[in-house]
């Protein structure tokens, strides 16, 4: 495996599957058992997962709600998530552990870094709930945050398409995909990979970012592999 420890993050929107809303306990267990692929190698995995299946702060704020009030919302969604994908890893054998940046002791460990890294190493999958525990920073600050922290090689941004465009691919035919791009040229190019606050953190901290189709199944163990699958952005 190219990579020893990696910190996947994936979209709250990607649980859903075909539905509307809400978790689609067929695409938990496609993701949960890609996972378990790449665990059984003896890949260490983090993940950090979105909440926008159940809540969005932005959204509620935009509807009159206070944004401080719909972040907590929001970050409570992502630990109900971070529950739904802890079972669904379970279920498949493989050992796991939630973490919050919320105290929520009843459900979840809160982050400790140290006790996540010694998860990691004993070969459990840490799932990170509840964000960066902060009004006003999404999931994607969260994931880079994080990667940082326990020392990850890489983040893998789990999404419906397969990398990096000129613009959206599902709404213009001639988007050009790239295969490899600086930071440097995504900001150059207005391109959308991640929020800036997170873009730039992981800029900062040569972090690199792969962003891949995680709804096809096998394209996680590629990523891991080291075959050219989405896109890299690194320096």
């Amino acid at each position: 495996m190219k990579y020893k420890r990696i910190l996947l993050k994936l979209s709250g929107e990607a649980l859903m599957g075909n539905r509307q809303y809400g978790i689609d306990p067929d695409r938990l267990a496609e993701y949960a058992n890609d996972i378990k692929t790449i665990t059984d190698q003896g890949v260490e995995v983090a993940i950090v997962i979105g909440g926008g299946n159940i809540f969005r702060g932005v959204a509620g704020a935009s509807n009159g709600m206070d944004r401080v009030q719909g972040d907590h919302m929001g970050m409570l969604a992502t630990v109900i998530n971070g529950l739904a994908l802890q079972s669904a890893l379970e279920n498949a054998g493989v050992p796991t552990r939630l973490q919050t940046a919320i105290k929520i002791n009843e459900v979840a460990e809160p982050f400790i870094r140290r006790k996540a890294m010694r998860h990691l190493e004993k070969g459990r999958v840490v799932i990170f709930g509840g964000g960066t525990g902060n009004p006003y920073f999404t999931t994607d600050s969260a994931a880079v945050l994080r990667a940082i922290e326990i020392e990850a090689d890489v983040i893998l941004k789990g999404t419906r398409v397969d990398g990096i465009y000129t613009s959206d691919p599902e709404k213009d035919a001639n988007a050009i995909k790239f295969d490899h791009i600086t930071f440097d040229d995504v900001l150059r190019k207005g391109l959308k990979v991640m929020d800036t606050t997170a873009f730039t953190l992981s800029q900062e901290n040569e972090l690199p970012i792969i962003v891949f189709d995680m709804n096809k199944k096998g394209n996680l163990l590629k990523v891991v592999s080291g075959e050219n699958i989405g896109t890299k952005v690194n320096l």
